[in-house]
């Protein structure tokens, strides 16, 4: 995913830039930005906590 960033002058054009982002993605983008983020938040190779609670 290329990185963007903008520095905005008020809070009113960052969030009209952040839209406008968002809009100009295409599903595809938006499909793997979303995996990458599920990803980042729940590591494919995280220890399962129910077991750890098994062996207390």
């Amino acid at each position: 995913m290329k990185r963007v960033a903008n520095k905005a002058s008020s809070h009113e054009e960052a969030r009209r830039w952040d839209i406008e982002q968002q809009v100009s993605m295409t599903p595809e983008e938006r499909l793997r930005a979303a995996r990458e983020l599920k990803e980042r938040a729940f590591p494919s190779d995280a220890k399962d906590v129910r077991a750890w609670h098994r062996s207390a």
